[in-house]
């Protein structure tokens, strides 16, 4: 997903773009988007919050246009309260290698959907392992227009 987003960046229009990472882990993705220009905010479980505002700092303080932002996210729950639709908007919903836990893919495609508004592009980059990687796939297809 990073180097796609750097051989996109001018097709993309990062620059000054609202990006929002699901799942950002140790935050490469987020990273990246930052240093391409983008408002990023990097989302991921309680407790590798730590760890992942740690490496954004290091790796884009006084190197990037926008700070990224760090933010709690856990799929399907307190969407509302934690992302109001009336105050946040994102241009790009990235998700690099999120399918994993099976049993959270019906929460993290609520999630997606929840988090996009007209205009907004998922970019999704994922290995498949499984065959029910499969059937999100699927399910990801019902709901979003898909290249």
């Amino acid at each position: 997903l990073c180097q796609y987003l750097e051989e996109h960046t001018e097709e993309l229009n990062l620059q000054d773009a609202k990006i929002l990472e699901i799942g950002a882990g140790p935050g490469l993705v987020s990273i990246v988007s930052s240093l391409l220009g983008a408002q990023v905010t990097a989302t991921d479980l309680p407790d590798v919050l730590g760890n992942l505002q740690y490496n954004l700092l290091k790796n884009t303080l006084e190197c990037t246009a926008h700070l990224p932002e760090v933010k709690e996210l856990v799929w399907g729950e307190d969407l509302d309260q934690k992302f109001p639709k009336s105050n946040f908007y994102y241009d790009y919903v990235l998700a690099s290698d999120v399918v994993y836990h099976h049993y959270f893919l019906d929460k993290l495609l609520a999630t997606m959907v929840y988090l996009s508004q007209p205009g907004t592009v998922v970019l999704w980059a994922n290995k498949f392992r499984f065959s029910t990687d499969y059937d999100f796939l699927d399910k990801f297809k019902q709901v979003f227009d898909t290249t």
